[in-house]
């Protein structure tokens, strides 16, 4: 890894590094070490965000701009209440030529953690046995459709792009087979709705509807009440 010829024109140019070569004070130190290390920088504006990150040791920046199909400021309110889902494409790689970027979609979820009242992101395929555990954890039936219904769409979705793009077919094979051992993950945590059913039957049924039972059980109050009405009579007589 070198630093020393770090593309500092570049850097510069999209406020990663100041005029004097020192390093934004929005990234702490952490960040500079990890982006120094080959990890990515991101940069959120509303609904586009930024890619940065070192390559060819440290000598490249490859910068990748992306646009997400809701505003970021949308999904952290809506978080609040329940689990958000987010899909970004990519618009373009500023040092490489468009059409590489035409596979460049990822999809996250976005959990608010009551403890530290802060949102967390994670990815779909990154992140994937973690969400899985997070998700079902949680134990709300209408979340757990919902994050298993996304992964079958994901899973459509890489489906159909296997045969679009050939040369990468090897990478989306993986993220396909994450995808899908997490749905059988789900699928195995996840009773089945027949058995939901039963379970939440206490096993007394209450005909509702039968008109007999109704008379009947009129019936059976009348009489009863005569019968009280008779007793009532009978200890005030022997008064």
């Amino acid at each position: 890894m070198q630093n020393e010829n770090l593309p500092t024109e570049e850097l510069k140019k999209f406020g990663i590094i100041n005029e004097d070569l020192s390093f934004s004070k929005k990234l702490n130190a952490d960040d500079i070490q990890k982006f120094l290390q080959g990890y990515t920088i991101v940069a959120d504006n509303d609904k586009n965000r930024a890619t940065f990150q070192l390559t060819e040791n440290n000598t490249k920046l490859k910068v990748i701009f992306l646009e997400r199909d809701k505003s970021l400021s949308e999904i952290l309110e809506k978080s609040k209440e329940k689990i958000q889902y987010s899909e970004t494409k990519a618009q373009y790689n500023v040092n490489d030529n468009q059409n590489s970027a035409q596979l460049g979609f990822s999809k996250q979820v976005f959990v608010f953690d009551k403890e530290t009242s802060t949102v967390e992101e994670l990815d779909f395929i990154k992140n994937a046995p973690e969400l899985t555990k997070l998700v079902t954890e949680r134990k709300n039936p209408e979340e757990i459709s919902l994050y298993k219904l996304e992964l079958e769409k994901l899973k459509s979705f890489l489906q159909d792009k296997i045969d679009l793009y050939p040369e990468i077919a090897k990478k989306i094979t993986n993220d396909l087979n994450i995808v899908c051992r997490e749905i059988e993950s789900v699928n195995s945590i996840t009773p089945d709705e027949k058995q939901i059913t039963k379970e939440n039957n206490s096993g007394v049924q209450l005909n509702v509807n039968d008109r007999d039972l109704y008379e009947d059980a009129n019936r059976n109050r009348e009489e009863q009440e005569e019968q009280s009405e008779e007793q009532e009579k009978s200890r005030k007589f022997r008064r």
